[in-house]
């Protein structure tokens, strides 16, 4: 099954807050020295946006803005049931993986590998490349967005001859040992809603907003 995809919303507007979080164990001992463990692999990313106009007229009242703006976004909060559903947002500040990121060595007999973008100095699983070519819609143009491209030694690789299931590529043939394999392509954030409620108000005759949309990300290694 297909994983639904947040609506592309003209009235979507500033700030967007974006925060990561990590979780960790840390015990204090009486010398002051500190024993700190690390419980998450990946951390969890949570947004927030405010959409500044929606318009719930049939003909487009507010032009741009788009009609019947205001029954996409509660339409899509309802097939969610609230923070029940999980969707696929793409994040025009961080959609990307470009140049090729190594994900993997072959050793001969490993056939499945995860992959892998580095951020800075952090690397972190890609559970949701796009699968298919697609469309991204953003406000500062729409991008053409293709399946990943993988490469063994620098060599493309037959799309036939893997697959990818939440960002892990398993191979039909367990690359050859030493074989670096690398990836470029177009990923977003696999996410559900933060709450089981959305407030709406109406600013104008058929104008809405959303003063806050809140979701965030979930880890699925």
């Amino acid at each position: 099954m297909t994983t639904a995809v947040f609506p592309f919303l003209v009235g979507a507007g500033w700030p967007v807050n974006k925060k990561q979080t990590w979780s960790a164990v840390v015990a204090a001992h009486t010398s002051g020295r500190e024993v700190r463990t690390q419980l998450w692999q990946n951390p969890v990313w949570e947004f927030e946006m405010t959409i500044n106009a929606l318009d719930s007229s049939t003909n487009g009242m507010y032009g741009a803005v788009g009609a019947r703006s205001l029954q996409t976004l509660l339409g899509f909060y309802g097939m969610m049931a609230g923070s029940f559903g999980t969707f696929i947002y793409y994040d025009v500040t961080d959609y990307y993986v470009a140049p090729v990121q190594t994900f993997g060595v072959g050793d001969g007999a490993t056939t499945t590998f995860q992959l892998i973008r580095t951020l800075g100095g952090m690397t972190e699983s890609v559970i949701a490349p796009v699968n298919s070519a697609t469309t991204l819609y953003f406000n500062s143009g729409n991008v053409a967005a293709i399946a990943p491209e993988i490469y063994s030694n620098g060599t493309l690789v037959s799309s036939s001859t893997y697959s990818i299931v939440n960002g892990a590529v398993t191979f039909n043939t367990p690359p050859i040992s030493g074989a670096v394999l690398t990836w470029t392509g177009y990923f977003g954030f696999l996410c559900r809603f933060s709450d089981d409620n959305l407030e709406f108000s109406q600013t104008m005759w058929n104008l809405w907003e959303a003063k806050s949309v809140k979701f965030k990300s979930l880890r699925a290694i």
